[in-house]
């Protein structure tokens, strides 16, 4: 089959940086720029679009098949991205026992987009990167002959592909933040900056096994460890998906400060994880912050 028409997922690149006045930066001597990759696609927003253009490319018009938990964000813009180009889609999900009861919001959005989806119990989708098991896997759900994207999109394609945003944001910032899920967003990222600046991520998952992870999605791209890049583990509050009440009024207060949706499950853990460090004083006087906004809240 022929690669997918591309060009029904045409982005708005470079996605704009805008300045933000914020009290809390503000009186540390610390400028505050936003990285709207929310607004990148209506349907493939940010880091998913960056990650998954490559993949579908190379699927050449085959069955994506990919992975995620319930709330899965990368789920849902694979499914969008299948709907888009009429693109066959299955999706792994995390947990067996999610098949016997009615699909959550993100689920049957996943379903309403035509992503065939495929419940594992969680100990065969914990070993679902063994190669037997991913065979067994493919042959349950009928697509022995897919694309197998992996859990969260990250891979050395996609590694390549985020390495764009940090050449957008080259020179704009002395450090460039996001929120980490598996890694591959900031693996690309600190690729593309320039050797005056570093990227942190705030990870979403509680565990410390992204340092790890980052490394070999280098090693797989590029060859070895690029760029100038940091994590800082102590803003998931308890683990993915976990929004408590906190959490949920400092992101309303925030929208409400800037006019800016927060998605709940990644954004707001790296917005408050960089009014902390603030009040901390990891940044300079003098220095300018880069938040990047790799989703927006889904309906």
């Amino acid at each position: 089959m022929t690669s997918p028409d591309l060009a029904a997922l045409l982005p708005r690149l470079p996605s704009p940086l805008e300045e933000t006045t914020d009290g809390r930066f503000g009186r540390h001597g610390v400028r505050l720029l936003l990285k709207r990759d929310d607004l990148i696609h209506p349907d493939l927003v940010g880091n998913k679009w960056r990650k998954l253009a490559p993949n579908l490319t190379a699927a050449a018009g085959r069955t994506v098949v990919t992975f995620g938990g319930a709330y899965s964000n990368h789920l849902r813009a694979t499914a969008a991205a299948g709907r888009l180009l009429g693109l066959p889609t299955v999706g792994v999900v995390r947990g067996q026992e999610l098949a016997d009861r009615p699909l959550n919001t993100s689920l049957a959005r996943c379903a309403a987009d035509g992503m065939r989806l495929h419940f594992v119990d969680r100990s065969t989708y914990r070993r679902k990167s063994e190669p037997e098991t991913l065979a067994a896997i493919l042959r349950g759900a009928g697509a022995e002959d897919a694309y197998v994207v992996p859990e969260g999109g990250s891979n050395s394609l996609a590694v390549r592909g985020c390495r764009a945003l940090g050449e957008e944001l080259r020179a704009r910032a002395d450090v460039v933040a996001l929120a980490c899920g598996t890694g591959g967003t900031l693996a690309g990222l600190a690729a593309g900056l320039g050797p005056d600046q570093r990227a942190l991520g705030i990870p979403v998952l509680k565990g410390g096994f992204l340092s790890a992870d980052i490394e070999e999605l280098q090693e797989r791209a590029f060859g070895g460890r690029r760029g100038d890049w940091s994590l800082d583990d102590r803003f998931h509050f308890g683990g993915y998906a976990r929004v408590p009440a906190e959490l949920d009024t400092f992101a309303g207060d925030f929208e409400h400060r800037h006019g800016v949706a927060v998605e709940r499950l990644y954004v707001a853990k790296l917005l408050y994880g960089l009014v902390a460090l603030a009040d901390e004083g990891a940044f300079p006087r003098g220095s300018t912050v880069a938040a990047v906004i790799t989703g927006r809240p889904f309906p």
